[in-house]
């Protein structure tokens, strides 16, 4: 089964919605790594685009956690408030939950369920990567693979691919130090949502670029 891997959403739900047009759920796995939530105006409609897609196609959507939904855990959580996160993008996502508590707590429930990676052989999808540090599948962790910045770790068998670090140009970006693929194509700075198509080995078989909506940018 061919890989259909999505970049970061932020609430570009118009925009995600066109991209979505070229996946072939028959025959590819949806693998989206993160940073569905925050910064554009339809935080919850691409959450629960997400949840509609995985009880549609049963075993054909991962939906992984960004950094972005674990800020938004911790802040509606047992250790809440998280003021940080409403500096960066939180406090648009916590105005557009207002007023619908239910749809919220489901919400929350789905996404602190959202695993760290995706991988087989071949590939190793996260949201940021995964570094030279000995614990990298803790999410506090800032060298971990919710929030690095910087150089990846090559893997011996793997290509990596990731989204977290938003590309200069709003196209794909292959370091091939890293053997690493990065699909943040800034949707929220108004360039572009991206899907790369993989084959199960890792090659490369088709890019997909949509605009980003005005619809879906934030106006302030």
């Amino acid at each position: 089964m061919n890989l259909f891997v999505l970049g970061d959403v932020h609430g570009c739900y118009h925009t995600l919605r066109e991209l979505l047009t070229h996946w072939q759920p028959a025959t590819e796995l949806l693998v989206q790594v993160g940073d569905l939530v925050d910064r554009g105006r339809f935080a919850p409609e691409c959450v629960q685009l997400a949840r509609e897609l995985e009880a549609t196609h049963p075993g054909r959507t991962v939906w992984l956690r960004g950094n972005h939904e674990h800020a938004m855990l911790r802040h509606f959580g047992p250790t809440g408030p998280n003021p940080p996160w409403l500096e960066w993008g939180g406090r648009a996502t916590v105005a557009q939950y207002r007023g619908r508590p239910q749809l919220l707590r489901e919400h929350l429930a789905w996404l602190g369920q959202r695993p760290l990676c995706w991988q087989n052989e071949h590939l190793l999808i996260s949201h940021a990567g995964f570094a030279d540090t000995p614990t990298p599948l803790d999410p506090d962790n800032p060298q971990g693979v919710l929030w690095r910045r910087g150089p990846l770790h090559h893997q011996p068998t793997q290509r990596q691919v990731v989204g977290h670090t938003p590309t200069p140009d709003g196209r794909t970006v292959f370091d091939a130090a890293s053997n690493t693929v990065y699909l943040d194509t800034g949707a929220y700075t108004g360039q572009c949502l991206t899907a790369v198509r993989f084959s199960p080995t890792g090659e490369l078989l088709a890019e997909f670029s949509v605009p980003t909506s005005r619809l879906d940018i934030a106006l302030v």
